[in-house]
């Protein structure tokens, strides 16, 4: 009897993970189109104009007027100038002085235009390529982190070419599909998103990211409308966030998330513009939960004359509805009629009905068919104590319903 239910839970296991998946549309309840019922995101999701207003600004130091690139790590926030400077420099974020410089002597600063980081390297995209759009020494810095912070280099350099660009013909400034400002690191491999200056779209390359000379092999191109400066990759959380700005400088975020295998066809994408003026937003970083640094370098132009500054940014309103189904991502849900989560859990689960009507009785199994808890269901949502059970698969059972859960 035992064996047999413990093979029936893992076969039921398997079974509900198969078909939950099989309902495909759009899941971000942000979403104009949002379908409730949908378990697979097809990126087809619709989004109403958006915007958000920075939490505070902060005036930088005048020696990264060209602040060009952002990354927060161990505790820094780390930044670099776009022109011959070559170094990095660690930042107060309160105040916005330099605390710390870090020079890469042994290299140099054509158009360092991007910062990105893996957990041991840190990567320096020296690929800005507007002036004339045929550059045929475009490269990254890769940088170790330990190395660097106890004042030492061990610099490698991952040259590339685009896969497409055949014409070197000097395309004159801020006039190619070959210009790029941004990139993240993911385990194996490099993406770019280039700054298209005509069309105003972002196309993505991959290369690897070991050292050495490759092709930088076109992925897919987003329809943006503006022009593509910074990203920022939260792996764990399968978002991609790039900063920008438009032809009227103004800045946005388009963030890309609910990103699997790197398929942005799938992914959600959406465009939040940013409520500052005349900004020309260069750079983005994470720093955790749903907090951001922006920098936008110093701009005169036109009786225009902005200085460069550190901007402070919470997209929760906009994330937190897709942080929050993470949550739930492991779920198992049975009719849409109960929710169960943390899966796995430690000490804790949450048992949510989704049409509570009056108090009712659940009973937890352990794998050896044996009870172990009764549960009084009073609320649509029910915190259940699990502190006092050993590590393994239970089954919950509610009604006619199987909820299974494993304890870590």
């Amino acid at each position: 009897m035992r064996t047999h239910l413990t093979l029936l839970i893992i076969f039921l296991l398997n079974f509900i993970n198969t078909n939950k998946a099989q309902i495909s549309g759009c899941t971000d309840s942000l979403a104009t189109n949002f379908n409730p019922q949908a378990t697979q995101n097809n990126g087809s999701c619709v989004y109403a104009n958006a915007s958000v207003s920075v939490q505070q600004s902060i005036v930088l130091d005048s020696a990264i007027a060209e602040t060009s690139g952002l990354i927060f790590v161990d505790n820094q926030l780390i930044t670099h100038n776009d022109d011959s400077d070559i170094n990095l420099y660690a930042l107060d974020t309160n105040s916005g002085q330099i605390v710390q410089t870090y020079p890469l002597n042994t290299v140099f600063n054509q158009d360092w235009e991007e910062l990105a980081q893996d957990s041991t390297h840190i990567y320096i995209g020296d690929f800005g390529n507007n002036v004339s759009g045929n550059r045929t020494n475009l490269h990254i810095l890769k940088i170790d982190k330990n190395a660097l912070f106890n004042q030492n280099l061990l610099i490698d350099t991952i040259f590339f070419s685009y896969s497409n660009q055949t014409n070197f013909n000097n395309a004159g400034a801020n006039n190619t599909d070959f210009d790029c400002e941004a990139f993240i690191v993911g385990d194996d491999s490099i993406y770019l998103f280039t700054k298209q200056w005509i069309s105003g779209n972002t196309s993505v390359y991959t290369l690897p990211k070991q050292s050495g000379t490759h092709t930088a092999e076109l992925k897919t191109t987003l329809s943006i409308q503006g022009l593509i400066t910074g990203a920022t990759f939260i792996k764990d959380k399968k978002i991609i966030a790039l900063s920008g700005y438009t032809g009227a400088l103004q800045p946005f975020i388009f963030l890309i998330y609910d990103l699997n295998n790197f398929n942005f066809a799938l992914a959600n994408k959406r465009k939040i513009a940013i409520n500052l003026s005349f900004h020309q937003i260069e750079a983005i970083a994470y720093a955790g939960g749903t907090k951001f640094y922006l920098s936008n370098e110093k701009l005169s132009r036109s009786g225009l004359n902005i200085a460069a500054k550190l901007h402070i940014l919470d997209l929760s309103a906009y994330l937190n509805p897709y942080l929050n189904s993470l949550i739930l991502a492991n779920d198992i849900i049975i009719n849409k009629k109960y929710k169960l989560y943390p899966n796995p859990a430690q000490d804790m689960i949450i048992l949510q009905s989704v049409d509570y009507q009056f108090d009712k009785k659940a009973v937890i199994y352990n794998n050896a068919a044996q009870v172990v808890k009764f549960i009084s269901i009073n609320s649509d949502r029910n915190e259940i104590d699990i502190s006092d059970l050993p590590k393994g698969l239970y089954l919950l059972k509610i009604d006619n319903e199987h909820l299974f859960f494993c304890k870590n």
